[in-house]
């Protein structure tokens, strides 16, 4: 078993392409917990139900947490993998439902902990921990994935912690709950970052109808502008902050940001990349993705750091990046996104907006960078963009 998992691991580690980071992740998880549900029940059958109160309270906890982490995990896998649609999904009285199903899963379990040994309410409650599992995932968008992975990083670590009780050993309690509380504690850092609370992450179904309090459609038109263009305003600016997004993923797009950098860099512009903490599908998607592009890490900006920049910079390149660099968060106290930190991209001297197309962001909002005097739009495959911007730059 160990030869065989470490076989696996290494294939995954080594095939899996960066861009495809968070799915990985999200099985590895699933991988994770689902284990640890396998100890609990095996633990269970193997003894025939009749446990000591704290042994009973430590292995119902793993096995809950393990199976609702195990589909959970995969569903947000088959989510990030366009397996099934990334918009949420919900129905009338969905968290009325959900909280019914979690109450009795969890009266299950309290009920095995005072009257142990009943196999079927056992397995009942596996199973509707399973089904939980799904449910809890299901009206969560993709747009909220970097808080739902490390959420389900931390279940995954408690049921390991859990795990480390019913075996009595102490490198799992103690691994277990370390990743546990780390990953609770960056949802929490997480959801600040978009000004939401854990709950409306869970329960809010942030993207499914999201509509503006604002009246009226934004007025204008976007403004496309040619690659020609913009060339010639990256060779002779002074500052430039790129700020990547999904699209940049989904574009494989990382290897030519770092590569347009290179060329400015060499010209006398100083370069930086401007960082949101909730931007991509994971923790840390844009660092990472960044950092396989041997992207220096002294050149990435988080928020607070390079916002008073913008003012200064005299081009501001956003890469398939769009609620996170709306000003409706910050202008406009009827949006649904209003409060959330952003990225102030529009206090630049001129903005610059790589699109595969038209289309709003995860959230359905309307931007209105996109519609303002200083921003022009750059239609097409980001990666495709980038590299004969490259050349064009270097003709300029």
């Amino acid at each position: 078993g160990l030869v065989l998992g470490s076989l696996v691991g290494l294939a995954m580690g080594l095939w899996v392409p960066m861009t495809a980071m968070p799915q990985r992740t999200a099985l590895s998880h699933a991988f994770g917990a689902f284990a640890a549900a396998l100890v609990g029940i095996s633990e269970f059958y193997r003894v025939g139900g009749h446990l000591e109160t704290i042994t009973m309270s430590a292995l119902g906890f793993e096995v809950m947490l393990g199976a609702l982490t195990t589909t959970g995990s995969l569903l947000a896998f088959a989510k990030l993998q366009g397996l099934v649609r990334g918009t949420p999904v919900t129905y009338r009285g969905q968290n009325v439902f959900n909280m019914a199903l979690l109450a009795t899963t969890v009266g299950i379990f309290i009920y095995l902990i005072i009257v142990p040994g009943s196999m079927p309410l056992f397995f009942t409650m596996v199973g509707l921990a399973f089904v939980f599992g799904i449910l809890l995932v299901i009206p969560i968008g993709a747009a909220d994935m970097p808080v739902v992975m490390s959420l389900l990083n931390s279940y995954a670590g408690l049921a390991s912690a859990a795990t480390g009780f019913v075996l009595k050993n102490n490198v799992l309690i103690i691994a277990g709950t370390l990743d546990g509380f780390s990953g609770f504690i960056l949802s929490i850092l997480m959801c600040r970052a978009m000004n939401r609370s854990m709950a409306n992450v869970l329960f809010g179904a942030f993207g499914s109808a999201a509509k503006s309090d604002k009246p009226g459609e934004q007025s204008g038109t976007m403004r496309e502008v040619s690659l020609d263009d913009i060339a010639v305003q990256l060779a002779y600016a002074k500052q430039v902050v790129f700020v990547p997004g999904y699209g940049m993923a989904t574009a494989q797009a990382q290897h030519a940001v770092r590569e347009l950098a290179d060329t400015l860099e060499k010209r006398g512009v100083t370069v930086k990349f401007g960082i949101h903490p909730v931007a991509g599908r994971m923790p840390g998607h844009m660092n990472v993705l960044l950092a396989e592009a041997n992207v220096p890490y002294s050149s990435l900006y988080e928020l607070e750091q390079i916002n008073p920049e913008f003012p200064s910079t005299d081009v501001a390149v956003v890469i398939g990046a769009n609620d996170v660099v709306n000003p409706d968060a910050r202008d406009n106290p009827g949006s649904p996104i209003a409060g959330m930190p952003i990225l102030e991209v529009d206090r630049a001297k001129s903005v610059v907006v790589l699109k595969r197309g038209q289309g709003k962001g995860f959230s359905g909002l309307e931007n209105p960078l996109f519609f303002k005097e200083v921003t022009g739009m750059l239609y097409g495959d980001a990666k495709d963009t980038l590299t004969r911007m490259i050349q064009a730059v270097q003709q300029a």
